[in-house]
């Protein structure tokens, strides 16, 4: 059986080579466009590491010249330039996976964080991209709103717990993340004079990401006040969020996630408390929960540039496609 051909537009940046390592060695995608805002050159030229792995020519990100050739784009573009791309392509007939934050959230909310939507007809139909409760409609979708890296750990740290956690009372995330997360344009926090032997929070409690969380566990029927904190830490990648909020009843909180998960190829549950190193390099969220009293503690790891972005990406492109979930996506860790 033939491959199916797809494109990868703003393959610049770190998502976008974490796609075009992965789809190189996809069984059923065949990656056959690359496309960034200037074009030129040879894929080695835009990633020193590629040189001599892929021979392929950057061009200049055309919509008409994507839908030629491809059935499927991924965006790894910036918020407002996705959207623009996304709206043509769609117009084309050609599905779309993107990474970016234009399609995450509800217009009210998108226009209060990031400004004017400017693809309000697509908005409505874009599918939140996070398998363990929206794989049926990822199935049917013609575009899919990849989760952000932080949203993707804390929501699902959060969602097992929704019918215990109690009424009216605040759910605080505390998430850490390595400076890749922050993408390519260095500012003064992540020079390496700054963040190395660093730790620091920023956008405490306004982060973009806050309302993305809350929306999506809204859907889940958790309506709590959620009080988001990211920090950064000094390493490359990888991803640690923990989560604590208040619980009625008696649970047991792991056996909660257990019995939440037990279907969930992507989400491993441990015994004890999870650890970055054991995600990085995979599509696998790690969690791990405990209590005391009425409170629980979740804890959750992930790769940032992988099951918070390209893996995760092509995981719903597996889906929109009929193909096995885990078809080519990573597993195994990059250990030690």
């Amino acid at each position: 059986m033939s491959k199916i051909k797809v494109a990868i537009v703003g393959a610049s940046g770190y998502t976008g080579l974490e796609l075009i390592k992965l789809l190189l060695l996809h069984p059923h995608f065949e990656l056959s466009y690359v496309g960034t805002s200037e074009g030129g050159g040879r894929l080695g030229d835009l990633h020193a590491s590629l040189l001599g792995v892929a021979d392929m020519e950057v061009l200049k990100s055309d919509p008409k010249e994507i839908a030629k050739h491809c059935k499927l784009a991924f965006l790894a573009l910036p918020h407002k330039t996705a959207m623009e791309f996304a709206k043509a392509l769609l117009s084309l007939n050609v599905k779309v996976v993107d990474l970016s934050a234009d399609y995450r959230l509800s217009l009210e909310s998108y226009e209060k964080h990031y400004g004017a939507h400017l693809d309000k007809e697509h908005l409505k139909e874009a599918v939140y991209g996070l398998s363990e409760i929206n794989r049926e409609k990822i199935k049917k979708a013609s575009l899919v709103a990849n989760p952000g890296c932080y949203p993707t750990a804390s929501i699902l740290a959060t969602i097992p717990f929704a019918r215990f956690i109690k009424k009216n009372t605040p759910i605080f995330i505390d998430a850490k993340s390595g400076v890749s997360g922050r993408g390519k344009k260095v500012s003064e926090s992540e020079h390496f004079v700054n963040i190395n032997e660093n730790f620091l929070s920023y956008n405490a409690l306004k982060h973009r990401h806050e309302p993305e969380i809350s929306e999506i566990l809204n859907t889940q029927n958790i309506s709590n006040g959620i009080f988001f904190a990211p920090h950064l830490l000094p390493i490359t990648r990888g991803m640690l969020v923990s989560v604590f909020f208040q619980v009625e009843g008696k649970i047991d909180a792991l056996q909660t996630l257990k019995d939440f998960y037990k279907n969930a190829p992507f989400v491993r549950v441990r015994d004890e408390a999870v650890s970055l190193k054991l995600t990085v390099g995979t599509n696998f969220c790690d969690i791990y929960a405990t209590q005391k009293d009425d409170v629980v503690f979740v804890s959750s790891s992930i790769d940032n540039l992988l099951r918070g972005a390209s893996s995760q990406a092509l995981l719903n492109a597996n889906l929109m496609f009929g193909f096995d979930e885990d078809a080519g996506i990573p597993k195994i860790a990059y250990v030690p």
